[in-house]
């Protein structure tokens, strides 16, 4: 895909290598460390939780092996965009690319930026304003509260904006670095938990005292085992992330493909192994009596702190500050490609469709996605924030793996580059579970639910104006 403007298009910046590294730098950020104790507050035993993410990480495999055919039919920026206006037209593929902008990507950009900040904190001691100006609100918002971690979650977005801007490469090179320095910390943890004194295999294979006594219902299992998986699906965040930079990528229909499956494969080990090292080292209930005594306490560093002492906190404050870095950046990189491909098409900011002569980059799409960021940094509702991410991604996501069911039918004779193993069942188990998580966060969660719905549908009055300015304009030949 070509700039409209100066006919330079996208750089093929990245191999297969890469590819798999931004995989895992887009998915690994905050939710490995932050939600093995509420997802044991709900099922109550160890293996439960492993399983929880277990299951999380095969229903996305589910979706990427639905994706990875979608990725080769259409190895263009923008993936999902793209992909939606294909199987379903335009207007139903520009909403999606208009949530990303307004809720999905951004929101994601700004929650694990904000993450970021508060390790920054161990570390370093963020200014705060007086108590006054800490409790001015607008609209149940509070912009001024907890000032110094909203302008450090600011600059991190604005730096690595600046370094995307110079060349996706630099901001691959940067992935790479920050990826491997969380594996490894990740990995050192799995090694010191199984191998050092402080664990025991009865913390493993003991459940909780709040465990029900004759066990589980069937409906209980499936609603607190569904409630689980939701808050795995923050780990797995970002997951979708490759297909927003085919047109980047060498070789496509071979390495988008691999990259998507082997990526996550390997974060599924990485989940299974840390959360299993934390329950391995600290008992279920004495995990979740520590987190509930302190709102901002994390499994993870009470888990390190055991094995390590005091020093622990530090430990694995560094080891969020890399991860966040990481995934910051990842999500950064391949999210403005998306309004890169909707301006394309006549159905964005005009000068989103532009590249940067020298580094061959959409800068523009990079800036407006930096500042609506920051805007969402200082809005203060992070928890919030994620939620809706989680809500409204999976709308789409639905909807993107079903069209791999109807082109099958619509477009049978175009040759594929791969295709979705076992078919129909991979993509049918993945649809029936995001309509059922859509559900239950509708029963759940209707306000959020609600606001979710309404972020969506913000984009009418825009989609109305440029989809008639565009019907003013010759196509373009991209």
């Amino acid at each position: 895909m070509q700039d409209k403007a100066s006919g330079i298009g996208l750089s093929k910046s990245f191999g297969l290598k890469m590819a798999i590294i931004i995989v895992v730098s887009a998915i690994v950020g905050s939710g490995v460390f932050k939600k093995a104790a509420p997802m044991a507050e709900l099922l109550h035993a160890p293996w439960l939780v492993v399983l929880a993410w277990l299951l999380a990480g095969v229903i996305i495999l589910f979706g990427i092996l639905s994706i990875a055919e979608l990725s080769t039919l259409f190895p263009s920026s923008g993936g999902p965009f793209l992909w939606l206006e294909k199987i379903y037209g335009k207007a139903l593929s520009f909403f999606y690319g208009w949530s990303c902008f307004t809720v999905i990507q951004t929101a994601a950009i700004a929650s694990v930026a904000f993450v970021f900040a508060g390790a920054l904190d161990t570390f370093i001691a963020l200014p705060r304003l007086s108590a006054a100006y800490e409790s001015v609100h607008f609209i149940g918002l509070y912009p001024f509260k907890n000032i110094g971690a909203k302008i450090a979650a600011s600059l991190l977005i604005i730096a690595l904006t600046i370094v995307n801007i110079r060349g996706a490469k630099k901001g691959g090179n940067i992935s790479l670095l920050f990826t491997l320095v969380i594996l490894l910390a990740i990995i050192a943890i799995v090694f010191i938990a199984f191998f050092g004194s402080k664990g025991s295999i009865q913390n493993l294979e003991s459940a909780s005292v709040h465990f029900p006594a004759g066990g589980f219902s069937i409906f209980g299992f499936v609603s607190a085992m569904v409630l689980a998986m939701r808050a795995a699906f923050w780990g797995y965040e970002g997951w979708i992330a490759l297909g927003f930079i085919g047109e980047e990528i060498k070789d496509p229909k071979r390495n988008l493909p691999q990259a998507l499956i082997i990526g996550i494969s390997i974060v599924i080990l990485v989940y299974l192994l840390v959360n299993s090292a934390y329950f391995f080292v600290m008992p279920i209930d004495e995990m979740v009596a520590g987190v509930q005594q302190n709102e901002n306490s994390i499994a993870a560093v009470l888990v390190v702190d055991r094995m390590l002492g005091d020093g622990g906190a530090y430990i694995i404050s560094g080891m969020i500050l890399a991860s966040t870095f990481g995934c910051t950046n990842a999500t950064i990189l391949v999210s403005a490609r998306i309004y890169y491909a909707m301006a394309q098409k006549g159905l964005f900011f005009e000068r989103a469709a532009l590249t940067h002569p020298g580094n061959k980059t959409p800068h523009y799409a990079l800036i407006y996605q930096c500042i609506w960021a920051c805007l969402l940094v200082f809005s203060g509702s992070f928890d919030f924030l994620t939620d809706l991410v989680v809500i409204s991604g999976f709308i789409f996501f639905g909807l993107i793996v079903w069209g791999v069911v109807r082109l099958r039918r619509t477009m049978k004779d175009i040759p594929r580059g791969f295709k979705t193993p076992l078919y129909p069942f991979v993509p049918v188990v993945f649809v029936a579970f995001c309509f059922v998580l859509i559900v239950i966060s509708f029963i759940e969660s209707p306000y959020k639910s609600m606001i979710g719905l309404g972020l969506i549908l913000s984009g009418l009055p825009f989609y109305w104006y440029w989809n008639k300015k565009s019907k003013k304009v010759p196509a373009s030949s991209a």
